[in-house]
This record gives C-alpha cells, structure tokens and sequence, in this order.
C-alpha cells in the first residue's frame, strides 16, 4: 500500500507496489521494450501492444516472433557513449547501461525460460511476475525508461502543457525541482524517484524502493532519476544532490512532454 509523507507540502508517495497487485493500467506511451526488425509499430503490435505513438527516438528491444522462444536485449541508446558528459560520464554509461542494465537482462532471460515468461512482453512480466523474475523485469523496464528521458541538447526546462502543469502542481519550475530533489535524496537506500501523471491527470512525486515501479500503480511515469548507487558513485561518489544538478542539465523535456500528451 502507498504510504504518502510530506515534502515541502507535495505528497511524495512511496510505493512498495507489487507486479499484479494493484490492477494497474499500463503505460501510455508503451514502453514496450519488444521490438522486432525494423518496425517499432508494427513489433509493438506483434508483442500485443498498440502504443498510441512510440518513443520519439523509436527505440525498442529487438526479439524473436511469437512463434520462437523470447529474447529481451539492451537497447541501443540514442547518443554515444560519452554524450553526457560531464553530467553522467562515460564510464558511469559503460558500467551502468552496459554493465548492470545488461545484468538485469541476462538474469532475466535466464529466469524466464521455461515458464508462462517464456514469451510474454517485458510490461507483462512487470504486472505479472513476483520475486527475482519481477525485480529483473521491472529494473530492465525502469533503466530503459531512464535513458530514454535524456538528451546531450540539454533543454533546461519544459514549455507549453506540460510547464503549465507543474506551475498548476507547484507554483514554478524552481518548486518543483526542489520536491523532485527531496524526493529523490529522501529515498532510503536504493530506488527511483519519479514525476508521473496521475489517473486524474494531475502531476505528483513518486518514489520506489528497489526494482518498484509506477508501472503497477495506475500512474504514468514521465521522468525518473534512478538513486541507486550506481548511478553515479562513479562520476559524484557518495553525493545524490550533485549527481541531481548534473540530471537537470540533461532532461529531454520534449520526450517527457510527449509521455504527458499521450
């Protein structure tokens, strides 16, 4: 069960959401992270998803039909290596995205076979499953969604419907960036925190334990900061509230607004 407490005055909710548990609804904007060849429409289909519109950057896992056993790969990302820098590095890239988001995916793969996984999309996994099968789904889906909400352009703030929303929710850009900031270096040990949009349509702050996902709860995410350790030991060691000024700088504020419309 949710268990909201307050963060200067915004419900920052922590969820400890369990796969299945909560009747959620999926994402809108469909991560579906099952492509196959070229088509990211026409794999979404295959995989028995029909997102409204797909990622800005078409980025989808690429796998095998239905009539062979499933495969989730890592994504290529939409910038090299060493865009980021100096806000995430490359070697922060090669350990994290190459390194343990590959982890959570061979864990997965290696999970699943055999089982009623075998051949299911990675968002039926997340709602699905319980235990390791769900903490590696949800961390390959959670990464995914990470890097996909990230640009070298760094974009500095969002504009037209989406900034009208957080002004709505917080008062200003300034506000919301500082409950978003509480919220995620107020996240105890390892976890996410996250901007979503609510079933009412309204914008709140979310943050999750572990592998816990929005995914499951009804709300769509947006943007997500990811605080475990790993995410940036490399690049500030021991210091979230560095490693979120470096996050700010990085945001691509038109593939969140394009989650907010979909």
């Amino acid at each position: 069960m949710a268990r909201p407490y307050s963060v200067n005055k915004t419900a920052c909710i922590v969820n400890d959401f369990k796969a299945g548990k909560n009747g959620a609804a999926g994402v809108s904007d469909g991560l579906c992270l099952w492509a196959a060849e070229k088509s990211p429409i026409g794999a979404a289909a295959r995989c028995g998803y029909n997102p409204p519109r797909p990622f800005s950057d078409g980025l989808f896992h690429k796998t095998h039909n239905r009539s062979t056993k499933m495969e989730h790969k890592l994504p290529e990302l939409p910038y090299a290596l060493d865009a980021l820098e100096p806000h995430l590095s490359k070697e922060t890239l090669e350990y994290h995205y190459g390194k343990h988001h590959q982890t959570y995916i061979t864990n997965l793969n290696n999970q699943i076979k055999g089982t009623e996984f075998e051949n299911a999309s990675l968002e039926e996994i997340v709602k699905k499953a319980e235990g390791g099968v769900f903490n590696n789904a949800a961390q390959t889906w959670n990464h995914t969604f990470y890097w996909l909400g990230f640009t070298p352009k760094g974009q500095g703030r969002p504009s037209g419907a989406l900034a009208e929303a957080i002004d709505a929710k917080w008062g200003s850009f300034e506000a919301f960036q500082k409950a978003f900031d509480t919220c995620a270096v107020g996240t105890f040990g390892s976890g996410w925190a996250w901007l979503v949009k609510t079933p009412s349509g309204e914008l709140d702050l979310v943050s999750t334990s572990n592998a816990a996902t929005p995914l499951n709860s009804g709300n769509i995410p947006l943007l997500t900061c990811d605080v475990w350790e790993h995410a940036y030991y490399i690049d500030y060691r021991n210091s979230r509230p560095n490693y979120l000024n470096g996050f700010w700088e990085i945001v691509n504020w038109d593939e969140v607004a394009r989650r907010f419309a979909a």
